[in-house]
């Protein structure tokens, strides 16, 4: 049974091992079991699901998803933590843990190996310094994934359900609405984690589309053209993309792409939504091809 969860067994854990915490890796260990709840309940995790976990930490939450999932892959990148990983996990069959760096893993072969190239379920308790380009990386390899329930940073979680218009609407936000569902499902405050971070973060879950939310001609162009509009947000879209070196157009052909979307010239990335986004790449791909 999971027995990890609460101050008084992790502190156990920590002092039985000496354990230090290493600021380089964000790390952040979860204390509340209410909310451990939520996260496997919000994640749907069952006994016919192969699930990737990011970050195990001393394997509290690992605990709960072997009790609920066929297998786990625990995938941790601080080698002090893999011998307190084989204790805390002893007693779970189901669980393989890989010490190694996530954004170096193949984790398109690890679900063809161990699940068949069917998606897979994605779980974490992510470092804040390094959320996006893990999200991103799985979503842009292609990973088959069913959904991502993940513990963020509570500006990151909104960041990602953001819509055109918004202050907090930006390139993260169109990403992650192109391949998936957003929806935040907790709150949860510093005092919930051990040490305690300067702020407060939220459990949200990315549900995969099964195809795309906008149909483009070039995903990669598309992506290109979202940076480049929110690398410099007070400028207009029509600068932004003039300033970047990817898209080789003169100024006033990008001005025309912007306004055969029947949007002014002078608007700014902000105002576009993915739709428009996805409208605006078509007509500059065009256009680059000519």
């Amino acid at each position: 049974m999971a027995e990890l969860g609460n101050p008084q067994n992790t502190i156990e854990v920590l002092q039985k091992y000496r354990f230090n915490f290493q600021k380089k890796f964000g790390q952040n260990f979860l204390i509340d079991t209410h909310v451990l709840d939520k996260i496997i309940d919000a994640s749907g995790v069952t006994e016919d699901d192969f699930v990737l976990e990011i970050g195990p930490g001393i394997g509290t939450m690992t605990q709960y998803l072997c009790e609920r999932a066929r297998e786990v892959i625990a995938v941790e990148i601080d080698k002090n933590l893999i011998p307190i990983l084989s204790d805390t996990l002893k007693n779970y069959s189901n669980v393989t843990v890989i010490n190694e760096d996530i954004l170096k893993l193949d984790i398109c072969k690890l679900a063809e190996e161990k699940n068949q190239g069917k998606p897979i379920k994605v779980v974490a308790n992510l470092p804040y310094y390094i959320t996006t380009p893990i999200i991103m990386g799985l979503f842009e390899s292609h990973v088959p994934i069913d959904s991502i329930t993940i513990m963020v940073q509570k500006e990151v979680a909104e960041r990602m359900q953001e819509g055109p218009g918004s202050k907090e609407y930006g390139a993260l936000s169109l990403a992650v609405q192109y391949y998936a569902k957003p929806e935040i499902v907790a709150n949860v405050p510093p005092n919930c984690f051990m040490p305690r971070p300067n702020v407060g973060s939220a459990v949200i879950r990315l549900t995969r589309h099964e195809k795309p939310s906008v149909e483009v001609e070039d995903e990669k162009l598309m992506f290109r053209i979202i940076r480049a509009s929110f690398n410099q947000r007070r400028k207009t879209l029509a600068n932004g993309l003039n300033n970047s070196p990817e898209i080789h157009l003169p100024k006033e052909v990008i001005q025309e792409s912007i306004v055969s979307l029947g949007v002014p010239e002078n608007i700014r990335g902000e105002a576009l939504s993915l739709e428009q986004f996805a409208e605006l790449s078509n007509e500059i791909g065009q256009r680059m091809n000519q």
